[in-house]
C-alpha cells in the first residue's frame, strides 16, 4: 500500500463500520490507523464500475504462522459489486502462493454480511480445539476491546 492511500483506507474502514450502526449494532470506537500500523499486508481495491480509487481493503496479519484476515471492508457506497469477494480471493491467492494452506478470521456469526457471507465463500467455523495460542489471543483481545456485542466465531478456509 502506498502511504498516500492511508487517509482513504481510514475513510473506507470508518464508512464500512457505519453499516453496523445502521443495523443497530453498536461497536466500540476504534481507530483504523491502529489496524494499519500492525497489519502486515493491506490490499486495496478500486471500484471497477466507477473508477473510484480505494473503495475496499483487506488487511492481514500472521497468527499461529498462518495468514489471518484482520479486516475486510468496502465503502458502503460501493458495496454489492463484488469488490469484497475479489479482495478476499486475492488474499487467499497470495496466501496460497506463499505456501499457506489456510486463512483464518473472526467475524460476527449471524450478521448476513459477516458469518453467512464468509460461509458462502467456503469458510467454516473452526472448532476451538483447532485454535493455536495466537487465535486464542485474538479472541481474548476482541473480548477486552468490547467487540463481542453479538456472537462471534473463528472461521477458516483452505486457500
Amino acid at each position: 500500500m502506498q502511504p498516500v492511500d492511508e487517509p482513504r483506507v481510514v475513510e473506507v474502514s470508518l464508512a464500512a463500520d457505519s453499516v453496523f450502526a445502521a443495523a443497530g449494532v453498536v461497536l466500540p470506537p476504534d481507530d483504523p490507523r491502529e489496524m494499519l500500523a500492525h497489519a502486515e499486508r493491506v490490499l486495496v481495491a478500486d471500484d471497477p464500475a466507477t473508477g473510484a480509487p480505494v473503495v475496499g481493503l483487506a488487511a492481514t496479519v500472521t497468527v499461529d504462522g498462518r495468514p489471518h484476515l484482520e479486516q475486510l471492508a468496502v465503502h458502503p457506497g460501493h458495496g454489492r459489486r463484488g469488490i469484497g469477494g475479489a479482495l478476499l480471493e486475492a488474499v487467499c491467492a497470495e496466501a496460497a502462493a506463499a505456501g499457506h494452506t489456510r486463512l483464518t478470521l473472526t467475524t460476527f456469526r449471524d450478521l448476513p454480511w459477516n458469518g453467512p457471507w464468509y460461509a458462502a465463500r467456503g469458510f467454516t467455523v473452526l472448532p476451538r480445539a483447532e485454535w493455536g495460542p495466537g487465535l486464542e489471543e485474538v479472541w481474548r483481545a476482541e473480548e477486552r476491546a468490547g467487540i463481542r456485542v453479538l456472537p462471534r466465531v473463528v472461521m477458516a478456509r483452505p486457500t
